[in-house]
């Protein structure tokens, strides 16, 4: 692990040493030293205390956008590509904490491990300075994204899309299947999309939002290729 003192300067906040350790904690390396804490609890509050930063950014700025624009925004600046991003400007990946399972596969670079160690950072800072340091520190690293009208274009929020899609058309009530494959330290999940009792499409990712994201992209353009398709010319399955 790298000397936290360089990554603190980067940061721009002062976090003791033993919560900002907890941050940098992955859960491989805590099951490797027999269950210690992980950073999962911390990347949990981390994740509301960011949430709060961008939504009011993004309403005090955007005083015309409606809501469904101003969700989209927010889901494009917070989402694990984008804070990945960051946590990789920040050179975050050799400061966190890792299994020899995650460092062989190269962890310090995957994006779900950078986003949510991200996250948990930002819930360090919370407990250790407070709210408005933590806010501060928040729109100093990414608010900036907010004016990235490239980082902005990727949010679309496949899943918000396909459920209005499904609403319009009166076809049924959407259920995700996702199942799980791997060790703990190194899980990929696989969603598999429904729509009343109509399978349309699946996806695959390192957690069970990146996985129902990619099943919510392959379902739209499905479902807009489909349209002009009678009702019953598509696969049902049971329950």
């Amino acid at each position: 692990m790298k000397s936290s003192e360089e990554l603190l300067k980067r940061l721009g906040v002062d976090i003791d040493s033993g919560t900002l350790r907890l941050a940098l904690t992955h859960r491989s390396y805590a099951y490797e030293k027999g269950g210690i804490p992980t950073n999962e609890r911390l990347e949990f509050l981390g994740d509301s205390v960011l949430g709060l930063a961008v939504t009011d950014a993004l309403y005090r700025d955007n005083p015309t956008l409606s809501e469904g624009d101003l969700a989209k925004r927010r889901s494009a600046v917070v989402s694990t590509k984008a804070l990945a991003g960051v946590a990789r400007t920040l050179d975050l990946g050799p400061h966190i904490l890792l299994g020899q399972g995650e460092k062989l596969t190269n962890g310090r670079d995957k994006s779900s491990i950078l986003a949510d160690t991200m996250e948990a950072v930002i819930g360090a800072a919370y407990l250790s300075q407070g709210v408005e340091t933590a806010r501060a520190m928040v729109m100093r690293l990414i608010g900036p994204l907010l004016l990235d009208a490239a980082v902005l274009g990727e949010g679309t929020d496949w899943k918000t899309r396909i459920q209005e899609a499904a609403a319009a058309r009166r076809l049924g009530l959407i259920d995700y299947r996702v199942e799980g494959t791997g060790p703990d330290h190194a899980r990929t999940f696989t969603a598999r999309l429904l729509i009343g009792t109509v399978e349309y499409g699946s996806g695959s990712g390192p957690s069970k939002k990146d996985a129902e994201q990619a099943a919510a992209a392959q379902s739209w353009t499905i479902l807009a290729a489909s349209a002009d398709q009678p009702a019953g010319s598509r696969h049902m399955i049971g329950p």
